[in-house]
């Protein structure tokens, strides 16, 4: 039997025994359930904080693996990238300059534009960094290899072409040693025979006898026949692979336009035309529309110690002869 229970009632100065009403009752079994209800799910989440379910185990290995994976394979799509950039410098600075071809530029190389909001979209999704990040490598990756591959297949039609273009390109001199004053003066900047002033001389100047032959120094199509100012009488011949020259100064031309002329085939005579202070021919290498100098474009024709002559006598300073 339930023990019985009694308080004092002050206004009686009695022990009366405890009654309790069903509300009481209620609240109490209310008060005992709230509790045990509290104490449960704290044990819950205490309990699986420290200690993963089954399939919770079963994702963090799972994740575990992936990450490892990607490591692995971030580590191998940077391995291929710095392949790759050896390869992208030796074409540029070996294959490409060996032919005189412009390097790639880099933004072709990377792109002009990258997949920004494709990658934003990644950055959404599970393990959002890992696919972003690893896509981004692959994509430029992906470009680079075929920019590269393009030009490689460009190296080899210029493997093809380069018989022609051996043959094309100025190799001679354009007037023969044996007919030579002198080399009156070189590429650079020289004083103005007519001015006295300085300034950019685009060729060589070689002093000859008026009516000296003078010579095709490549395979070339006459691209221009006739007067040009300050140049007198002149040729111009196109070689292809963006090389033309000129012979200026001359007293016959004996060539006509569109006409094609090999190496050391004679297209005109030395004369004294146009802005000119004595019979001599001005000589221009141009690639790509610009004048470079004439110089370096003698290999088939002089020997070491003939070259070292000629480069001492074009390095001249004073005498122009036009």
């Amino acid at each position: 039997m339930a023990r019985k229970k009694y308080h004092f009632n002050p206004e009686t100065l009695q022990m009366e025994q405890v009654t309790y009403t069903p509300i009481y009752w209620l609240k109490k079994s209310g008060s005992y359930l709230l509790g045990g209800t509290l104490i449960g799910v704290l044990f819950f989440f205490l309990f699986f904080s420290f200690f993963p379910s089954p399939r919770e185990k079963q994702i963090r290995k799972q994740k575990e693996t992936l990450e490892m994976q990607y490591n692995m394979l971030s580590h191998q799509v940077d391995q291929m990238q710095l392949v790759l950039t050896d390869l992208q410098q030796r074409d540029d600075n070996l294959y490409r300059s060996m032919f005189q071809a412009e390097p790639i530029p880099r933004s072709s190389r990377l792109g002009a534009t990258l997949r920004v909001a494709y990658y934003d979209s990644l950055a959404m999704m599970t393990n959002s960094q890992v696919a972003a990040d690893l896509t981004r490598k692959i994509d430029m990756l992906e470009r680079q290899i075929y920019v590269q591959a393009k030009s490689y297949d460009e190296i080899v039609e210029m493997v093809k072409t380069r018989e022609i273009r051996i043959e094309n390109i100025p190799a001679i001199q354009p007037v023969l040693n044996r007919d030579l004053t002198r080399v009156a003066s070189g590429y650079g900047w020289r004083n103005d025979p007519v001015y006295h002033t300085p300034r950019f001389h685009a060729g060589m100047d070689f002093t000859a006898p008026t009516g000296t032959d003078v010579y095709a120094t490549g395979n070339a199509v006459v691209e221009f026949v006739g007067w040009k100012q300050g140049y007198g009488n002149c040729v111009i011949l196109d070689h292809g692979f963006n090389y033309q020259t000129l012979y200026a100064h001359l007293s016959k031309a004996l060539v006509r336009k569109k006409q094609k002329v090999k190496r050391g085939d004679v297209i005109a005579l030395v004369g004294n035309t146009g802005k000119s202070t004595g019979s001599h021919l001005h000589y221009e290498v141009h690639y790509k529309n610009k004048p470079i100098d004439p110089r370096n474009f003698y290999f088939q024709d002089l020997s070491p110690e003939e070259y070292d002559r000629m480069v001492q006598l074009s390095s001249n300073q004073g005498n122009l002869l036009d």
